[in-house]
């Protein structure tokens, strides 16, 4: 396995984010069919994903005529690194740096010092942005966070 691997569940549920972030309000929730339309996303598989979404406390259901999903906070207050970690996991580039008793060398290993420090600034990278990064970088040409020196384009948000 490739720990570093974001999977499916990963980069749809920051999608599943993102559509709320955009078309969802805290007075108008937005219905699961609805993403799947937008998203081009099966509302099968989404209904899976926002399993994960609730408990991890990134979305939240209103029940009942008019009812959907809605983000639990602002998307300036979730960061990509919230998202990753709810759907994928503990995100580490290898596996020992997740469970140090998979290898007896872990304490006299020299290159897991580097992989740990690798993997210290993917988890910036990642907690650096948040679902109003994101959106801000889709609505601006991809040029608006301060850190970022190239133009980045985004899957599209319809």
């Amino acid at each position: 396995m490739n720990p570093m691997k974001i999977s499916t569940k990963g980069r749809y549920g920051l999608r599943f984010l993102l559509d709320l972030a955009v078309y969802g309000t805290a007075d108008k929730p937005r219905m699961l069919k609805d993403i799947a339309v937008s998203q081009n996303i099966s509302e099968k598989y989404l209904s899976q994903l926002v399993i994960k979404l609730r408990r991890g406390g990134l979305v939240s259901s209103v029940q009942g005529a008019g009812g959907g999903y809605k983000l639990t906070r602002p998307p300036k207050m979730i960061t990509v690194l919230d998202v990753l970690e709810v759907m994928e996991g503990s995100i580490a580039i290898v596996e020992c740096l997740k469970n140090t008793d998979m290898c007896v060398r872990s304490g006299l290993c020299p290159p897991r010092i580097l992989w740990s420090q690798i993997n210290q600034k993917v988890r910036n990278v990642f907690v650096e942005y948040t679902l109003q990064d994101l959106l801000d970088l889709q609505h601006n040409g991809g040029s608006n966070h301060e850190s970022n020196s190239q133009t980045q384009t985004l899957c599209p948000v319809r």
